[in-house]
């Protein structure tokens, strides 16, 4: 099966696109680095010719308001009526937990506006939120940090491991469509300050993390439940420690 990952070359792409290839299936890392760009429509036709499934895993290059909106508007408005003219008989997309939950956030919001544009646009389609992840824990405390101290929101937060996030994409863009939406998280749920105060720890930053109920995320208010799912959700098998673990093991 020919299954075209846009955003192919990314962290989530990448993983996804090798275990698409060991099950033996024709799935093509598209990004503009070879000539396939939703922004631009670049090579897009040529790209969805043949392709049964669309895996799309773009993401914005500035987190600015504007411009992230910018970025997923003209993106799906390139890439969905492509999909459509080719006969794209799925489209899976990765989107965010709580992210009609948290309307402050400039980058939720435009993440709803994608989620929309795929719903309106006549392609069988599943979309997965996934809670943050693992892999962003250390960007997410430097976004926060005022000198040595790091404020954050005792809301709940559930992270998941990429490698999980990668194995659930890949399953999802292999089964039948959904026409709905599927929420993954890691197995582990805890206050976000506490999550984040041990993975400084864990790897001897001695910066301090503040419970903070007021510190924003990205913009966005952290209520308790803001960043969790609500109801049913998968669960990932990698848990802090053990991503810890293999973190350090990698060369």
């Amino acid at each position: 099966m020919k299954i075209v990952v846009i955003g192919g070359t990314g962290l989530i792409g990448s993983k996804t696109v090798a275990i698409l290839r060991q099950r033996g299936h024709e799935a093509i890392a598209a990004s503009p680095k070879n000539g396939i760009n939703t922004i631009t429509g670049e090579g897009l036709t040529e790209a969805m010719s043949g392709a049964e499934v669309v895996i799309d895993l773009t993401n914005s290059p500035s987190f600015e308001d504007r411009a992230v909106l910018e970025f997923f508007e003209a993106s799906g408005r390139n890439l969905l009526p492509a999909e459509a003219a080719a006969g794209v008989r799925h489209h899976v997309a990765l989107s965010i937990v709580g992210v009609d939950r948290t309307p402050d956030n400039g980058y939720f919001r435009a993440k709803v506006v994608q989620e929309r544009l795929i719903e309106a646009s006549g392609v069988p389609y599943t979309i997965i939120r996934a809670t943050q992840f693992l892999e962003f824990l250390g960007g997410i405390a430097a976004s926060c940090a005022d000198g040595n101290i790091v404020r954050l929101s005792p809301g709940l937060f559930q992270p998941i491991a990429a490698d999980d996030v990668a194995s659930v994409v890949a399953e999802v863009a292999l089964a039948a469509p959904r026409n709905g939406i599927v929420e993954i998280a890691g197995p582990e749920r805890a206050p976000f300050n506490e999550i984040v105060a041990r993975y400084l720890k864990a790897i001897g930053d001695p910066r301090k993390v503040v419970s903070d109920p007021e510190a924003r995320y990205f913009g966005g208010r952290v209520e308790e439940l803001s960043l969790v799912p609500l109801g049913q959700a998968r669960l990932g098998r990698i848990g802090l420690d053990e991503w810890l673990r293999r973190s350090q093991a990698r060369p």
